[in-house]
Order: structure tokens, then C-alpha cells, then sequence
């Protein structure tokens, strides 16, 4: 599987040199939100219970946060393209007793109806994948001397998503440029951690802009 993604990038190549068409990439900025469950996890049996109804039932969180993410896209038309994208937590959160890191990956068609010397209106939409990962930590102490903190992977759980968004990309110079974007992930399933399956998200984008227009 690696080594098929490593040879995606390859596949591009024909395409890029014969149309003279347009690759960008970006690393984006930006947050992304849903409710909690209103339920809680039990930190002695890690057990599904309700919050205040005991000291030792933690409610699970809200997703929100800081996001980190990269990404880039061909365009193989003149409104026409592909592109891929990764979003992420780039630090653990609170979950309950546990610690969890969202990410979001997703392969988007790319249209533009709108194309001017300084902005171009970019709308996507595809499918992907949402990966909820949870941590556990613990801390001991030989007497006062020495004192540890261990963490440990303790599962993940991956849903389908379906991904749209819409952007406004703004030249900064012939090369960079920054997008400001709203996205809604769709992710059937995910109210087994989060509140709601339709996750709405903002970034921004800064890029690098290769070839023709």
C-alpha cells in the first residue's frame, strides 16, 4: 500500500507535461467543530456512564480546537481538477480518561467557475476517511526520586466521510497565494464519538502555485 501511494504523484506527470496544467500546494490553518455526546467514560472501569452522576465519570469532550493540514491539487482542465488533502490535531485532547487526535483525510473533484488574474472561486467535492485516536496516559513514582509519565496507543476508530468545500484563492504574487475555505464533512457513524455525523470546518490556505492558469 505505501508503495502505491509513493507512485500516485508519478501518475500526474504525463498529464502535467501534456496539458501544461496547474499544480498548487498548501499547508492550512484552521479548526474544525462538533458537539459532544452528553455521555461520559467511567476513569476506574472505562465504562460508558453519566456525567455528575459519580466523582469518577469524566464527560466526553466537544471537538473543536486547533487544525493543521496539507494539501495539493492538479488542475487538468481550466476549471477542471483533482486534489487530496490531510487535516489534523497536530496535539492530543482530553477524551473522558483517554486523550484523542482527529484527523481528516479526503480526494476531491475540483470545478472553478470563477477565474480572474487575482482570485479564482474553487469548489470540491469528494470522500475520505475520519480517524478518531486514543491515547492513554499514566504517571508513577519510586518514592519522591523518580517520577514517570507512560502513554500508550489504546485504539482508533475510522469512519467514511463525504467532503465538500468552497474557497476563494487569492494571489499574493504569481506564486503564493492564500484561500480562505469553509468545508462540511459528512461522517455516518460519527456520533459514536461526537455529537453530530455533519462536521462543519474553517481554514486557511497558503500556497504555492506551479505552472499555467
Amino acid at each position: 500500500m505505501k508503495k502505491i501511494w509513493g507512485c500516485l504523484p508519478l501518475l500526474f506527470l504525463p498529464v502535467f507535461a501534456h496539458a501544461q496544467s496547474a499544480l498548487d500546494v498548501n499547508v492550512n490553518f484552521g479548526s474544525a467543530w462538533d458537539s459532544a455526546t452528553g455521555l461520559g467514560i467511567d476513569n476506574t472501569t472505562f465504562t460508558t456512564c453519566t456525567p455528575n452522576s459519580a466523582a469518577t465519570c469524566l464527560a466526553t469532550p466537544k471537538l473543536n480546537g486547533f487544525f493543521l493540514g496539507f494539501g495539493g491539487d492538479i488542475m487538468f482542465r481550466k476549471r477542471l481538477g483533482v486534489g487530496a488533502e490531510v487535516n489534523f490535531q497536530p496535539t492530543h485532547s482530553d477524551y473522558g480518561p483517554f486523550q484523542y487526535r482527529q484527523t481528516f483525510v479526503d480526494v476531491n473533484g475540483i470545478y472553478e467557475p470563477l477565474i480572474t488574474k487575482r482570485a479564482i472561486v474553487q469548489l470540491q467535492g469528494g470522500i475520505g476517511s475520519a480517524s478518531t485516536g486514543f491515547t492513554f496516559s499514566q504517571s508513577g513514582c519510586v518514592g519522591t526520586a523518580v517520577c514517570s509519565t507512560s502513554t500508550q496507543a489504546v485504539g482508533s476508530s475510522t469512519h467514511f466521510q463525504v467532503h465538500v468545500g468552497a474557497g476563494l484563492q487569492i494571489a499574493l504574487t504569481d506564486h503564493f497565494f492564500v484561500r480562505p475555505q469553509f468545508d462540511l464533512h459528512y461522517v455516518p457513524n460519527f456520533t459514536d464519538q461526537f455529537g453530530r455525523n455533519v462536521v462543519p470546518a474553517a481554514t486557511i490556505a497558503v500556497g504555492y502555485h506551479f505552472g499555467e492558469r
